[in-house]
């Protein structure tokens, strides 16, 4: 039988090395946990039914956003699409 890296109800019968002190909250090594935590996200984002957007911009213009984004109180994310329906009179 395979270990399988995912499995969270057995991981104690193919444990590798066993080490003094507190015990891991989740037993899955951290590269393995951020490909399941983005997977996850993904899923979120499509059931809501939000697309991906990646675009580049200089640094005084990130600084900008984030700043006008702090002082309105919502993520940089929610500003920016803001600014774009405002833009296109959505």
């Amino acid at each position: 039988m395979a270990k399988e890296a995912t499995d969270r109800t057995t991981i104690d019968l193919f444990a590798n090395e066993r080490r003094r002190g507190r015990p891991r909250t989740n037993p899955l090594p951290r590269e393995q946990q951020l490909k399941v935590n983005k997977r996850n996200q993904i899923q979120r984002d499509k059931a809501k039914g939000l697309k991906r957007i990646e675009l580049k911009v200089s640094q005084e213009l990130y600084d900008a956003l984030n700043r006008e984004a702090l002082e309105s109180n919502i993520s940089r994310s929610q500003l920016i699409e803001l600014l774009l329906l405002k833009q296109i009179d959505c």
